[in-house]
Protein backbone atom coordinates (compact mmCIF):
# COMPACT_ATOMS: atom_id res chain seq x y z
CA UNK A 1 0.00 0.00 0.00
CA UNK A 2 1.15 3.52 -0.74
CA UNK A 3 2.16 5.36 2.42
CA UNK A 4 0.86 8.99 2.43
CA UNK A 5 4.03 10.12 4.22
CA UNK A 6 6.23 8.84 1.34
CA UNK A 7 4.15 10.75 -1.23
CA UNK A 8 4.85 14.04 0.54
CA UNK A 9 8.57 13.40 1.00
CA UNK A 10 9.76 14.83 -2.35
CA UNK A 11 7.95 18.17 -2.07
CA UNK A 12 9.33 18.65 1.46
CA UNK A 13 12.90 18.00 0.25
CA UNK A 14 12.49 20.30 -2.73
CA UNK A 15 10.95 22.98 -0.54
CA UNK A 16 13.73 22.78 2.05
CA UNK A 17 16.36 23.13 -0.67
CA UNK A 18 14.48 26.07 -2.17
CA UNK A 19 13.99 27.65 1.25
CA UNK A 20 17.75 27.63 1.77
CA UNK A 21 18.10 29.76 -1.37
CA UNK A 22 15.04 31.98 -1.03
CA UNK A 23 17.18 35.09 -1.45
CA UNK A 24 18.21 34.04 -4.96
CA UNK A 25 14.56 33.92 -6.01
CA UNK A 26 14.00 37.40 -4.55
CA UNK A 27 17.13 38.72 -6.31
CA UNK A 28 16.15 37.13 -9.63
CA UNK A 29 12.64 38.52 -9.30
CA UNK A 30 13.97 41.98 -8.51
CA UNK A 31 16.32 41.92 -11.53
CA UNK A 32 13.61 40.73 -13.90
CA UNK A 33 11.17 43.34 -12.57
CA UNK A 34 13.73 46.14 -13.05
CA UNK A 35 14.39 44.90 -16.60
CA UNK A 36 10.63 44.93 -17.18
CA UNK A 37 10.44 48.56 -16.02
CA UNK A 38 13.31 49.45 -18.37
CA UNK A 39 11.59 47.64 -21.25
CA UNK A 40 8.30 49.39 -20.48
CA UNK A 41 10.12 52.74 -20.45
CA UNK A 42 11.42 52.23 -23.98
CA UNK A 43 9.28 49.75 -25.86
CA UNK A 44 10.92 50.50 -29.21
CA UNK A 45 14.31 49.48 -27.82
CA UNK A 46 12.71 46.44 -26.18
CA UNK A 47 11.14 45.51 -29.53
CA UNK A 48 14.50 45.76 -31.27
CA UNK A 49 16.10 43.65 -28.51
CA UNK A 50 13.37 41.04 -29.02
CA UNK A 51 14.00 41.01 -32.76
CA UNK A 52 17.76 40.57 -32.27
CA UNK A 53 17.04 37.68 -29.90
CA UNK A 54 14.80 35.98 -32.48
CA UNK A 55 17.39 36.62 -35.22
CA UNK A 56 20.18 35.14 -33.11
CA UNK A 57 18.10 32.04 -32.41
CA UNK A 58 17.39 31.66 -36.13
CA UNK A 59 21.11 31.92 -36.94
CA UNK A 60 22.00 29.29 -34.33
CA UNK A 61 19.15 27.06 -35.54
CA UNK A 62 20.30 27.37 -39.15
CA UNK A 63 23.89 26.53 -38.28
CA UNK A 64 22.81 23.52 -36.23
CA UNK A 65 20.60 22.28 -39.05
CA UNK A 66 23.48 22.57 -41.55
CA UNK A 67 25.78 20.69 -39.16
CA UNK A 68 23.12 18.01 -38.76
CA UNK A 69 22.81 17.75 -42.55
CA UNK A 70 26.47 16.78 -42.76
CA UNK A 71 25.82 14.11 -40.14
CA UNK A 72 23.09 12.58 -42.34
CA UNK A 73 24.78 10.68 -45.14
CA UNK A 74 21.84 10.22 -47.53
CA UNK A 75 21.80 12.71 -50.42
CA UNK A 76 18.04 13.42 -50.51
CA UNK A 77 17.86 14.47 -46.88
CA UNK A 78 21.24 16.17 -47.05
CA UNK A 79 20.27 18.63 -49.79
CA UNK A 80 16.93 19.47 -48.19
CA UNK A 81 18.42 19.90 -44.73
CA UNK A 82 21.24 22.13 -46.02
CA UNK A 83 18.74 24.24 -47.97
CA UNK A 84 16.45 24.63 -44.95
CA UNK A 85 19.41 25.43 -42.71
CA UNK A 86 20.71 28.03 -45.16
CA UNK A 87 17.27 29.64 -45.45
CA UNK A 88 16.98 29.79 -41.67
CA UNK A 89 20.49 31.20 -41.39
CA UNK A 90 19.86 33.87 -44.03
CA UNK A 91 16.52 34.80 -42.45
CA UNK A 92 18.27 35.20 -39.09
CA UNK A 93 21.00 37.39 -40.58
CA UNK A 94 18.41 39.56 -42.37
CA UNK A 95 16.42 39.81 -39.12
CA UNK A 96 19.50 41.06 -37.26
CA UNK A 97 20.55 43.53 -39.96
CA UNK A 98 17.02 44.83 -40.63
CA UNK A 99 15.33 44.79 -37.21
CA UNK A 100 12.53 47.27 -37.99
CA UNK A 101 11.12 45.44 -41.04
CA UNK A 102 11.59 42.19 -39.12
CA UNK A 103 9.62 43.65 -36.19
CA UNK A 104 6.84 44.56 -38.61
CA UNK A 105 6.62 41.01 -39.94
CA UNK A 106 6.97 39.39 -36.51
CA UNK A 107 4.18 41.61 -35.17
CA UNK A 108 1.86 40.57 -38.00
CA UNK A 109 2.74 36.90 -37.45
CA UNK A 110 2.16 37.28 -33.71
CA UNK A 111 -1.29 38.76 -34.32
CA UNK A 112 -2.22 36.04 -36.81
CA UNK A 113 -1.00 33.27 -34.52
CA UNK A 114 -2.96 34.73 -31.60
CA UNK A 115 -6.12 34.80 -33.71
CA UNK A 116 -5.56 31.17 -34.72
CA UNK A 117 -4.77 30.13 -31.13
CA UNK A 118 -7.89 31.93 -29.92
CA UNK A 119 -10.06 30.10 -32.44
CA UNK A 120 -8.57 26.75 -31.40
CA UNK A 121 -9.14 27.57 -27.71
CA UNK A 122 -12.73 28.62 -28.42
CA UNK A 123 -13.33 25.37 -30.30
CA UNK A 124 -11.71 23.35 -27.50
CA UNK A 125 -13.83 25.13 -24.90
CA UNK A 126 -17.09 24.51 -26.77
CA UNK A 127 -16.12 20.85 -27.33
CA UNK A 128 -15.66 20.50 -23.55
CA UNK A 129 -19.08 22.10 -22.97
CA UNK A 130 -20.64 19.51 -20.68
CA UNK A 131 -17.61 19.60 -18.36
CA UNK A 132 -17.55 21.99 -15.45
CA UNK A 133 -15.43 25.06 -16.15
CA UNK A 134 -15.68 24.91 -19.96
CA UNK A 135 -16.53 28.60 -19.97
CA UNK A 136 -13.04 29.47 -18.76
CA UNK A 137 -11.56 27.87 -21.88
CA UNK A 138 -14.01 29.78 -24.07
CA UNK A 139 -13.19 33.02 -22.23
CA UNK A 140 -9.44 32.49 -22.63
CA UNK A 141 -9.93 31.76 -26.32
CA UNK A 142 -12.02 34.88 -26.80
CA UNK A 143 -9.43 37.07 -25.07
CA UNK A 144 -6.56 35.58 -27.11
CA UNK A 145 -8.48 36.04 -30.34
CA UNK A 146 -9.46 39.63 -29.48
CA UNK A 147 -5.86 40.56 -28.65
CA UNK A 148 -4.77 39.04 -31.96
CA UNK A 149 -7.45 41.01 -33.81
CA UNK A 150 -6.36 44.22 -32.06
CA UNK A 151 -2.73 43.61 -33.07
CA UNK A 152 -3.61 42.86 -36.70
CA UNK A 153 -6.07 45.77 -36.99
CA UNK A 154 -3.43 48.30 -35.81
CA UNK A 155 -0.65 46.79 -37.92
CA UNK A 156 1.88 48.06 -39.11
CA UNK A 157 1.68 51.17 -36.89
CA UNK A 158 1.99 49.10 -33.71
CA UNK A 159 5.04 47.16 -34.95
CA UNK A 160 7.48 49.41 -33.14
CA UNK A 161 6.13 48.67 -29.68
CA UNK A 162 4.02 45.47 -29.57
CA UNK A 163 6.93 43.04 -29.21
CA UNK A 164 8.50 45.36 -26.63
CA UNK A 165 5.20 45.55 -24.76
CA UNK A 166 4.95 41.76 -24.63
CA UNK A 167 8.56 41.54 -23.43
CA UNK A 168 7.99 44.21 -20.77
CA UNK A 169 4.81 42.56 -19.47
CA UNK A 170 6.48 39.15 -19.38
CA UNK A 171 9.50 40.48 -17.48
CA UNK A 172 7.30 42.35 -15.00
CA UNK A 173 5.04 39.34 -14.35
CA UNK A 174 7.94 36.88 -14.08
CA UNK A 175 9.90 39.26 -11.86
CA UNK A 176 6.97 39.86 -9.53
CA UNK A 177 6.22 36.11 -9.41
CA UNK A 178 9.80 35.11 -8.52
CA UNK A 179 10.01 37.92 -5.96
CA UNK A 180 6.83 36.82 -4.18
CA UNK A 181 7.78 33.15 -4.48
CA UNK A 182 11.14 33.87 -2.84
CA UNK A 183 9.51 35.82 -0.03
CA UNK A 184 7.10 32.94 0.51
CA UNK A 185 10.07 30.58 0.88
CA UNK A 186 11.80 32.80 3.42
CA UNK A 187 12.12 30.90 6.70
CA UNK A 188 9.97 32.36 9.47
CA UNK A 189 11.74 33.41 12.65
CA UNK A 190 10.85 31.38 15.68
CA UNK A 191 9.03 33.38 18.33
Amino acid sequence: MDNPENRNEMPIIATSEMRAHWGWFVALGTCLFVLGIIAAGNMVLATIASVFYVGALMIVGGILQIIYAFRVKTWGQFALLVLCGLLYLVAGVITCFEPLPAATMLTLLLGMFMIAAGIVRLWTGFKARPAKGWGWLVGAGAVTMLVGLMIVSAWPVNSLFILGLFLAVDLLVQGWSFFLFGLGLKPQKAA
